[in-house]
C-alpha cells in the first residue's frame, strides 16, 4: 500500500458512511418529480381560480404549462422506472421515478381538466 492509498481510505470511508451522496441514479427521478410537482401545482391553481389570471400568466397558459410539465415528469420518471437496475431502496432512484409518474399522470389530469375548463368561445 502507497501513502496515497492510505490517504484517500478515511475520505472514501466516510463517503459510504453518511448514505447522503445523491448520485446520477437518483438525479434523473428528482428533477422528474419536481417538474411534476411543478406541473400538478401549475394545473392546480388554473383549475381552481375563477379569475382569468393566475398571477402574471392567463388561467390558459398555466393549464398549458401543466399539460407540458406533467406529462414530461411522466415519461422521464417511467422511462426511469423501466431501466432502474434494482428494486425500491438500492439507491437507483426507483421509488423517485414511480413518483414522478403519479405526480405526472396527475398533473396531466388536473391540467386537461383546467385547459377544458377555460375554453374560448368565438
Amino acid at each position: 500500500m502507497t501513502a496515497r492509498h492510505l490517504l484517500a481510505a478515511p475520505a472514501a470511508v466516510h463517503l459510504s458512511a453518511t448514505g447522503s451522496v445523491l448520485g446520477t441514479g437518483r438525479t434523473v427521478p428528482t428533477l422528474a418529480a419536481l417538474l411534476a410537482v411543478v406541473g400538478l401545482v401549475v394545473g392546480g391553481l388554473a383549475l381552481a381560480r375563477s379569475a382569468d389570471r393566475v398571477g402574471p400568466v392567463s388561467r390558459r397558459a398555466a393549464a398549458l404549462v401543466g399539460l407540458v410539465l406533467g406529462p414530461l415528469g411522466a415519461v422521464v420518471g417511467g422511462l426511469h422506472a423501466a431501466n432502474a437496475a434494482g428494486g425500491l431502496g438500492t439507491g437507483n432512484g426507483l421509488a423517485g421515478a414511480v413518483a414522478a409518474l403519479v405526480l405526472g399522470l396527475a398533473g396531466t389530469v388536473v391540467a386537461g381538466a383546467a385547459l377544458a375548463r377555460c375554453r374560448r368561445t368565438v
